[in-house]
């Protein structure tokens, strides 16, 4: 079954990574990706960050498509990219059903659940051991 929105709504998705939380609207319109009430190219100013959160609109030719919007909470800059890219990839799939094996294929539709062991008692961090003591 093939399902593509011929409407001009809206579609909401969330992208994770570890602690990130991104919170990705997409609508049609002329290219423009908003993160945090900043221009995307502000927000991560280094090319690899922002290679990633276009990357998912780079595969499926359609960079000049659609507005995005974005609300970013938590983790750190590179998990707030992957984060993004992992929401607008799911945008993706919401508004264009036949995009699903590009995207599975490049593994934007992945969510990547690693996150950080929590601390044990008796270790000084989450395997990290008391450093041992001839005398």
């Amino acid at each position: 079954m093939v399902v593509k929105k011929e409407d001009n709504s809206m579609v909401r998705t969330v992208g994770r990574r570890k602690t990130a939380t991104a919170r990705v609207r997409l609508s049609p319109g002329k290219g423009i990706i908003i993160i945090n009430d900043k221009p995307f190219t502000e927000f991560f100013p280094i090319e690899l960050w922002s290679d990633k959160v276009i990357a998912p609109l780079k595969i499926v030719s359609r960079e000049k498509d659609f507005d995005i919007s974005v609300k970013i909470v938590g983790g750190g800059v590179n998990s707030q990219a992957e984060a993004v890219r992992h929401g607008i990839a799911r945008a993706l799939i919401k508004w264009d059903e036949t995009l699903r094996p590009i995207l599975k294929a490049e593994g934007f539709l992945t969510r990547d659940s690693r996150g950080k062991e929590r601390k044990k008692f008796g270790l000084h961090k989450a395997r990290r051991a008391h450093q041992w003591r001839k005398r």
